[in-house]
């Protein structure tokens, strides 16, 4: 019987860091109204430590790649878990809301960012040669995923027992996933005495091995470079309004909006639960596609989509109907972050597999801006307007904008992909 190539350990094991990681930042959308009603903080205040957790882990992304090459993945994949378990459980003693942006903005966000940023790429990179888009689809898969599944358990021990129930929960996640990681994670296959999934001869990559160079020296190396480049501002541009109208609009604001509407917390979160199975299934086959297919047009008919989707939500909520959310939930969540692939591929394509990761650190950065600006935009517009809908319906706006950027991008030649 032939051995499964470690490789596919790598992944798996890599797969639930993510999703336990995605879990925990994302459970602030049911945590808005639990801290409203239990330490009477305002809802701007919620969302802006909430707003500052999104745009930290989304700028600690490069860095996080620079610190990967300069100490391992291993090491660096334990002090993040590490730290949002610390964060979780400082999060039972805290009293005022300087601690809760201590805490839930600056802790968790620095805690997820190599989890939810750069780390399907250095795993792709280091691990595989064939199927590279399959496992950057498969793991970016689990980055939305893991962020919407658990969320009705979360829910539901919020709404019978308290938020410190639901807390603790995920508290004991991380700990867990710290022990696998531990136990089973290597930085390279060389470590195993193996090759990449699908390398034939071994060939000396300088992806690893700087260990003299100082890592904030070369993220930032990267980012002038990158900001020479035309293909880099498109594609900032668009994942800037990725991260606005998923993580920041969708992640932070779509339970409360869904409650301002009549609709239980449990359902609420139940849908978002519902948008993360047919992301799972989106990414995945997006990252397929994304080995097949030219990147851009991917990018241009996804942004699309998702702007459509957008617009349609306000008509869903307004009706009434469990049935038409439930048609929002399954067309959104096929899309939710099926961007991620492709716009890794021409990252790839555009900058070589060795400036990769910490190119789309940068990337992935505007995403978070982007994802910062609705988090707390979002909380803004409903204290001016007393609902979200005008939130909604420009983030739709905002997609349809983004999917004209990429048409701006230079058609790849396939053998940049050897660069």
């Amino acid at each position: 019987m032939k051995r499964v190539h470690y490789s596919w350990v790598i992944l798996v094991v890599t797969f639930f860091a993510i999703i336990v990681a995605g879990i925990v930042r994302s459970s602030s959308g049911v945590f808005i109204e639990p801290f409203e009603a239990e330490f009477g903080w305002g809802r701007p205040v919620i969302s802006f430590a909430f707003a500052v957790c999104l745009f930290l882990y989304g700028f600690s992304g490069p860095f996080m790649a620079a610190f990967v090459e300069v100490f391992g993945l291993k090491r660096m994949m334990v002090y993040s878990m590490m730290t949002l378990a610390i964060g979780l459980a400082l999060t039972f003693v805290m009293q005022t809301e300087w601690q809760l942006i201590i805490i839930w903005g600056v802790m968790i966000g620095v805690g997820s960012g190599l989890f939810l940023t750069v780390l399907s790429t250095q795993v792709a990179n280091r691990w595989f040669v064939k199927r590279r888009g399959l496992a950057v689809g498969i793991l970016t898969a689990s980055t939305a995923t893991g962020q919407l599944m658990l969320l009705p358990v979360l829910a539901a021990l919020i709404e019978k027992y308290s938020w410190r129930y639901a807390t603790g929960l995920i508290f004991v996640l991380s700990l867990v996933m710290l022990l696998v990681i531990w136990l089973f994670m290597k930085n390279t296959p060389k470590e195993k005495g193996i090759l990449a999934y699908g390398q034939e001869e071994e060939v000396e990559v300088s992806i690893v091995g700087n260990a003299n160079r100082n890592p904030f020296k070369m993220a930032l190396q990267s980012l002038g470079e990158g900001l020479r480049v035309k293909e880099f501002w498109l594609l900032a541009g668009s994942f800037f309004i990725c991260g606005l109208s998923t993580t920041g609009l969708i992640g932070t604001h779509f339970i409360s909006y869904c409650i301002s509407f009549g609709i239980p917390l449990i359902t609420a979160s139940s849908l978002l639960a519902f948008m993360g199975i047919f992301d799972l299934i989106g990414t995945t086959l997006s990252g397929w596609l994304s080995d097949r297919f030219d990147n851009r047009w991917l990018l241009f008919w996804y942004y699309l989509l998702r702007g459509v989707s957008l617009l349609f939500l306000p008509f869903a909520l307004a009706q009434g109907s469990i049935t038409w959310l439930i048609i929002f939930s399954v067309f959104y969540g096929l899309d939710w972050i099926a961007t991620v692939p492709p716009t890794i591929g021409l990252t790839r394509r555009r900058f070589g597999i060795e400036k990769s990761a910490m190119m789309y650190g940068w990337i992935v950065a505007a995403h978070q801006v982007g994802a910062g600006v609705a988090a707390f935009g979002g909380g803004v517009l409903y204290n001016l307007f007393g609902a979200y809908d005008w939130a909604f319906l420009l983030a739709g706006g905002f997609c349809a904008l983004a999917s004209f950027f990429i048409i701006f991008m230079k058609k790849h030649n396939p053998r940049e992909e050897l660069a």
